[in-house]
């Protein structure tokens, strides 16, 4: 608690004032937390002194809040040119980085409980700076970050709000922003050196070294290439289920699950179910064999049964034994990017509107996917697999874009494969015929983009549309064979583990 208040001090975060007229002080509390790493060692004991930002006003103590975090795609794909490229990448924690953002607005905190002055009883304190628990305190430290970063010749990304780029004759650095954490990747070594350097003179920070464990994700890199999973993530979700010692299961779910919105059965707990799809989703950003199973039982989160949390049980048990599952980004994959949109029609929905999966990869891993439930109903297989391909093409126009402004290179075509012709004869007719009239205009967007030659469509077999996993349940074979193809293998258990 001292060190907490002693950084607060050292930061001219506040200073001592009788409270005004008009004004009402907020409260501040402490909250404790154990900070370990990925093997569950306990690193270090915190303690944070927070403000009960709940009792803040609209327009009187605070204005704008959001504060943009890097998507987790981004990440993916900054991990991706990474590997390619055999660079390292460093992973640096600003301390108490809420403390370093500005403060616009007037605003009043009580003296902290335990450490009340008694010659100042009754006095509060005024915030310059933000404090942890202020609704503005994200944005307020995102401005300073900002205008650090752009300090040092810094450009933001203008198609990702928290990336930031720095490229010169001899030198690349590429910087991914989310909240407090920053990862740095790029060359030569020093540069990343230099500007380490540079923002220990404006920040207290940690130097975490070579990124090892980001938001969750537990990171290898060894000669040159760079793994990512959550095991210690899957144990965690496991154990909170109580189902550590479960029986595993090969697939996710059957083929044969008809899951549906049902006023029989018996109600169970709607708290844990969707604490537990919460948990589950997260564990989607290293493991895109589970999106179509979480993304279906997502839809019951409002009033879930007893037949919605047997399936997430089943999930869990096939969580258990694919722990060590990840992606790995290969220095020799190749530097293109394409992807595959596929798309169920009539599976499992009682509204009749198709599932639409999205993939792509970036050389041979996959670094962003997507699993839907369309907004439209479908007439026919052809429909809605030009409904999915839309979508495709809208995240391949900004993957295109983002990958361009990361490596500074020319646009490149993206090609997106598709299982099925007569969609594929949709998208590159530009006249409109009697199938496709009544089809929301929005959808014909992909014909622009592929008269354009923005994008390229071409057929693939069903055998090898890899997006086919994240559209159904697949038989066991199938999807073991599938989860082969989309880039997801076993990786090897860490020593600690």
């Amino acid at each position: 608690m001292k060190d907490e208040l002693d950084s607060i001090n050292r930061n001219n975060t506040w200073e001592l004032t009788t409270l005004p007229r008009g004004h009402k002080a907020i409260g501040l509390k402490w909250v404790f937390k154990t900070k370990k790493d990925a093997n569950g060692n306990i690193i270090k004991h915190k303690a944070r002194l927070v403000a009960k930002g709940y009792i803040q006003q609209h327009g009187i103590d605070f204005e704008e809040v959001f504060a943009p975090v890097a998507r987790m795609e981004t990440i993916r794909l900054l991990l991706a040119i990474a590997a390619t490229n055999k660079w390292e990448v460093h992973h640096l924690d600003v301390k108490s980085a809420f403390l370093h953002g500005d403060l616009k607005e007037e605003v009043y905190v009580t003296q902290p409980e335990g450490f009340i002055k008694r010659q100042d009883n009754g006095k509060v304190y005024r915030l310059i700076k933000a404090l942890y628990g202020l609704r503005q305190a994200p944005r307020a430290w995102n401005i300073k970050l900002d205008n650090t970063l752009k300090s040092l010749d810094f450009k933001k990304c203008a198609l990702e709000q928290a990336i930031y780029t720095k490229t010169s004759k001899e030198s690349t650095l590429l910087i991914g922003v989310y909240v407090d954490d920053l990862i740095i990747t790029g060359t030569p070594k020093k540069e990343i050196d230099k500007f380490k350097a540079q923002m220990e003179e404006k920040f207290e920070m940690s130097d975490l070294g070579l990124l090892a464990y980001y938001l969750g994700i537990e990171v290898t890199q060894t000669n040159g290439d760079i793994s990512i999973k959550q095991s210690a993530y899957a144990s965690k979700i496991l154990k909170e289920a109580g189902m550590l010692d479960c029986n595993e299961t090969l697939i996710p779910m059957d083929p044969g699950t008809r899951l549906t919105k049902i006023n029989e059965g018996t109600m169970v707990n709607s708290t844990e179910y969707r604490s537990l799809i919460g948990c589950l989703r997260y564990l989607l950003h290293t493991r895109p064999d589970l999106s179509y199973s979480v993304g279906l039982l997502s839809r019951f989160m409002q009033e879930p049964r007893e037949q919605h949390m047997k399936a997430i049980r089943q999930v869990l048990r096939y969580v258990k034994g694919t722990k060590d599952y990840g992606i790995t980004y290969k220095h020799n994959g190749g530097n293109k990017i394409h992807g595959f949109s596929d798309s169920s029609y009539g599976v499992n929905t009682q509204e009749g509107k198709g599932t639409t999966g999205i993939i792509f990869y970036y050389g041979e891993s996959p670094i962003s996917w997507n699993t839907q439930k369309q907004a439209t109903v479908a007439l026919s297989s052809c429909e809605s697999e030009f409904i999915a391909a839309t979508a495709a093409a809208t995240q391949a126009l900004w993957l295109k874009r983002l990958l361009s402004k990361l490596t500074h290179s020319q646009e490149e075509k993206i090609t997106i494969q598709v299982d099925n012709k007569s969609a594929i004869a949709l998208m590159k007719n530009p006249v409109f015929h009697g199938r496709s009239k009544h089809i929301d205009t929005k959808y014909h967007f992909i014909r622009e983009c592929v008269e354009r030659e923005d994008i390229q469509v071409e057929f693939v077999s069903g055998e090898y549309q890899k997006a086919d996993i994240l559209t159904k349940a697949l038989p066991k074979i199938r999807f073991l064979t599938m989860r082969q193809l989309i880039g997801l293998k076993e990786l090897p258990s860490s020593v600690c583990d």
